[in-house]
């Protein structure tokens, strides 16, 4: 199943039932009136929300319209709770190489993961407004999971169960702020600014044999203004979302609706590319000593999207520029 919002007046904006191609939505607000709404009560509404679906592929449900990804906003364009971890192990390796960083403890047996900002999430093809080139503005193409209800001490195993949604991400970073806030141990605000989706949420069944071990085992291609910049493979995350949601819920239960993130896609093999700029750039201090990719200026764009196993779209393209925003407060 395929979900979306529609953007209207209101900050949740209006759920959308998508079709398999995205070709064509429906409005669903009649059975839940927005994502939140139906994560909080999935058990009684999927049933319904997937009848609608399936009419909706068969070409057989009146008031069914074209899909316009431009009008939609993030499937979820606010959360309760976002969590974003670092579970592709390469990125890690090579930001310490390239930095001469002492190794992190424990880490490929304990997830990284910080609290970030979940309350302004962007749309697919909205603006990412930001105040500065200076502070070293920077993608990053993310898988995530939405859950409903989890319970405090929640096993991997069980963890499973409680995946109702996946979505794919642009982690937008701005890292000439990060090292100040790495070093207070208290984690990101200023180097993290809005997150930004991919127009569609998937349940985890529309992926088929991609969806293994939860990890979504499909190359997430990203464009930098129009030029090919990786193809970095989803399969290779060392811990999988079902061991995310356990690390997170350890000592607190999630409430409906948590988005839990991936961290940067990578791989270890050079030849895929990257994720992000910073990655790049670490590739290039180990292999030339010293950097020679900068990172983005206002007018750029990025484009990511992730392709199934049929070539079909599957969340949709993230297609966005950077604009210079106003830095005075109204």
């Amino acid at each position: 199943m395929k979900l979306s919002t529609l953007k209207n007046h209101s900050r949740d904006g209006r759920l959308l039932v998508v079709s398999r191609d995205l070709a064509w939505a429906v409005d669903a607000s009649d059975i839940a009136q927005t994502l939140q709404d139906a994560i909080e009560r999935w058990s009684s509404v999927e049933t319904a929300l997937r009848s609608r679906y399936d009419a909706l592929n068969e070409g057989s449900l009146a008031g069914a319209f074209v899909f316009d990804s431009q009008k939609a906003a993030a499937p979820l364009p606010r959360a309760w709770q976002w969590l974003d971890a670092s579970s592709f192990l390469s990125h890690g390796e090579r930001m310490q190489k390239a930095f001469a960083l002492d190794p992190i403890e424990g880490v490929e047996h304990t997830p990284l993961m910080y609290q970030g900002c979940g309350d302004d999430f962007l749309g697919a093809h909205d603006d990412i407004v930001l105040p500065s080139e200076t502070h070293g503005i920077d993608f990053e193409g993310e898988f995530a999971v939405l859950v409903d209800e989890v319970p405090m001490g929640c096993s991997a195993q069980d963890a499973v169960d409680h995946i109702r949604l996946i979505v794919q991400v642009n982690d937008v970073s701005l890292r000439a702020l990060a090292p100040r806030e790495m070093k207070t141990g208290f984690g990101f605000i200023q180097a993290k600014s809005s997150s930004s989706f991919a127009p569609v949420a998937i349940t985890p069944d529309e992926l088929g044999e991609a969806w293994r071990d939860a990890r979504v085992h499909l190359p997430l291609k990203v464009e930098w203004n129009g030029k090919w910049f990786g193809h970095a493979h989803g399969g290779a995350m060392h811990f999988g979302f079902h061991q995310l949601i356990a690390h997170a819920a350890l000592t607190r239960r999630l409430r409906a609706g948590c988005v839990i993130g991936s961290g940067t896609v990578s791989n270890a093999d050079p030849s895929v590319g990257a994720a992000c700029i910073a990655e790049r750039r670490a590739v290039e201090m180990i292999e030339q000593g010293a950097p020679q990719t900068p990172f983005m200026r206002f007018g750029d764009r990025v484009r990511m999207e992730v392709f199934d196993l049929q070539g079909q779209s599957v969340f949709g393209a993230i297609d966005q520029r950077v604009v210079s925003g106003d830095r005075s407060c109204a």
